[in-house]
């Protein structure tokens, strides 16, 4: 099938270049705004002087949708929103009105929101910030649509510290987020009466499914799961529980979201089939099925990604009532269409969106051609086929994606999907049935053991195949490159399948000598190099050493490095890491440092040394040191106090010697010729 004989997919791709585009250039919203306005009136004069629509008029219509996504980023942008609170003064206080629109999954230190500001002083203004509270006895977590006033100032969210680490300020960033605020509970005040939206009333209403459900006899565990299978909730799942869905291949179904809302349009589809025997009855049961649909995001929180896979599913609901197979890609190109245009063109660069649309649009091109290979007669082996065959349609979409944000890939992804997705829409249906007699009161006790049952046999099962652990393939370098020649590889195969060529199969095979190729290049790149640095690790010291493929972590605390150094390693293609406990003094290349921490007491070596390094607090006196020693630059790392750290900045100062702290530089990179 020719997906670009579809208008709808054309206009999405120019769409996402054109968001792209807007958020490398960043132009402004003027000029945005008027190309955007030529271009809608060289259509209009091509549409009505040329009564044939010519080439012209397609390349024009590509023109203005691509302009189109570089508007809507451009409206996205801070700097072209004139109340944004970004265009005041940040590094002085203000009094802040904020308001609650996300509860997200709290820490052992602090609870955490996503909230927006709504005034600044008298100011009127808007904007996302992140905001911590620090967790205190008796303290109460707020909910969405609380407000709460605070005289403070705003911080920026830092970079990351390390090389390869998680950037969560770009994370924050793909969400509209550029501050952050830690606060106290004595430094706020909430207000007692809060304008409510529809977002807080869907939270309110879940809170009450969750107090409820919380008064049967479920287990902990086996509610937590409850709460995200069905309500969107995650925040209650341990982290091992987390782990073992991740590993086993199937965190997919506690991510609330389109395989979810996929099965339950299934359900729904079979269950109001009757509605068809009325008068105009398909377009009775397509208005029930959408508005039960977005029934269920309300119920579920109103959250993001289950907008976006409600909305999805809603066009494949209509693509359904027109019962025409091959308008599917264009129904979803539609839905992708409105979702980034209507909602919010930032999702584009979302991990879950970007996911969740590559997983459907595989399932729709590549399953119909596996189930052409081999059709059973057997009703169950057919049934399994089928989930297979989505499994592996869904796991070859994502697995460049996977690869590229995660690093790792779970080899038993089918036995998860053969053990749990043929259940998984009696445990959703279940699931909706038990919060209804919950909330009516009228839960029979049975019931509720079987349910907590079903849901404790889930997870056993997914911890047995996350045990295996021969088939989690961990720490798998993979780089935006070779992202996109792996989805080059996969595409001319499909194209293969579907139909044999010369030219299709020698643009498959250049595709692999390209991926080949590339990933040589890589590592004849990074193995003939060698590196050092200083890491940042909080009560904990790591010095890095990288020659060829090897790397080299000098520590005494290896459990604390371990992110770190993995992150690395894998980063940089290395095939051997090892750690040994660390010296006091050590020379790499021309690099000389001294290690002082806090057993250090007497230094009669040689004063010629180019860098001391402090750690643990050690109680010196510096000044001293730094006048017998003489060393060209000091470096302290996240072992040290703050208060020892702003004494030896000052000391530093005076003598106008470099001082880096990694708490507040990141990772110090020693220059090694």
């Amino acid at each position: 099938m020719r997906l670009l004989q579809f208008t709808a997919i054309k206009l999405s791709i120019c769409l996402i270049i054109g968001i792209l585009i807007g958020s490398y250039f960043n132009p402004s919203l003027i000029t945005a705004a008027v190309l955007c306005i030529l271009l809608l009136l060289l259509l209009g004069i091509e549409h009505f002087l040329v009564k044939r629509h010519s080439l012209h008029f397609g390349v024009l219509c590509a023109f203005l949708t691509i302009m189109i996504g570089v508007l809507s980023i451009s409206l996205k942008d801070a700097k072209n929103n004139q109340i944004h609170y970004s265009h005041l003064n940040l590094d002085r206080p203000w009094t802040f009105t904020l308001k609650i629109d996300e509860v997200l999954k709290a820490n052992n230190f602090s609870d955490r929101y996503i909230a927006t500001v709504q005034q600044m002083d008298s100011l009127r203004v808007t904007g996302k910030i992140i905001l911590y509270i620090n967790r205190e006895q008796q303290s109460t977590p707020f909910k969405v649509d609380d407000e709460i006033i605070s005289y403070t100032t705003l911080n920026k969210v830092a970079p990351p510290l390390n090389p390869h680490q998680f950037d969560y300020r770009k994370y924050l960033k793909g969400l509209g987020i550029h501050q952050q605020l830690r606060l106290s509970n004595d430094q706020l005040v909430e207000r007692e009466s809060s304008h409510s939206t529809i977002f807080g009333l869907a939270a309110k209403v879940r809170i009450q499914i969750i107090d409820k459900l919380k008064q049967e006899n479920f287990g902990k565990e086996e509610l937590a799961i409850i709460q995200a299978l069905l309500l969107g909730q995650r925040n209650e799942i341990t982290e091992i529980t987390n782990t073992d869905y991740k590993d086993a291949g199937a965190f997919h179904i506690l991510a609330l979201s389109g395989l979810h809302i996929g099965i339950l349009l299934g359900l729904l589809h079979f269950v109001l089939s009757p509605l068809e025997l009325l008068p105009k009855g398909r377009v009775i049961k397509l208005l029930v099925i959408v508005l039960l649909l977005w029934g269920f995001a309300f119920l579920a929180g109103m959250s993001s990604s289950i907008l976006r896979a409600v909305t999805m599913f809603s066009f494949v609901a209509y693509a359904l009532y027109l019962n025409r197979p091959t308008s599917h890609f264009n129904i979803l190109a539609l839905s992708l269409l409105c979702i980034l245009l209507l909602f919010n063109p930032l999702l584009l660069f979302q991990v879950g969106f970007q996911l969740s649309y590559t997983a459907v649009f595989a399932i729709l091109w590549i399953y119909p051609l596996l189930q052409k290979f081999w059709t059973p007669k057997n009703w169950i082996l057919k049934r399994g086929w089928e989930l297979i065959s989505v499994s592996i349609a869904a796991q070859l979409g994502v697995l460049p994606l996977s690869l590229y944000y995660f690093h790792q890939f779970p080899g038993l992804f089918l036995v998860s999907s053969l053990l749990i997705l043929p259940f998984l829409a009696i445990i959703l249906g279940m699931g909706i049935l038990v919060i209804t007699l919950a909330v009516s009161n009228a839960l029979p006790s049975f019931l509720v053991a079987l349910y907590d049952g079903i849901i404790r046999w889930m997870n056993t099962i997914i911890g047995w195949v996350a045990q295996q652990e021969s088939f989690i393939f961990r720490n798998i370098y993979f780089d935006i490159i070779q992202l996109f020649l792996a989805y080059g590889i996969l595409i001319t195969f499909i194209s293969i399948l579907q139909k044999a060529s010369y030219k299709r199969t020698a643009i498959f095979l250049t595709s692999i000598i390209c991926f080949q190729l590339w990933g040589l290049g890589i590592k004849y790149h990074i193995h003939n190099k060698e590196h050092l640095l200083l890491g940042h690790t909080g009560r904990n010291t790591t010095i890095l050493h990288h020659s060829g493929q090897k790397v080299m972590v000098y520590t005494n605390n290896w459990s604390g490095s371990k992110r770190m150094a993995t992150d690395y390693s894998v980063a940089n293609l290395t095939s051997e890491l090892t750690h040994q406990p660390l010296k006091n003094s050590f020379t790499v290349a021309t690099e000389r440092l001294l290690i002082i921490d806090s057993s250090f007491t007497y230094f009669s070596g040689d004063t010629n040394l180019n860098t001391i390094v402090l750690t643990q607090s050690p109680k010196i006196n510096l000044d001293r040191l730094l006048d017998s020693v003489q060393p060209k630059l000091v470096l302290a790392d996240g072992s040290n106090y703050n208060s020892y750290i702003e004494r030896w900045k000052a000391s530093c100062l005076k003598r106008k010697l470099p001082f880096h702290y990694t708490g507040e530089k990141g990772a110090y990179h020693f220059k090694i010729p």
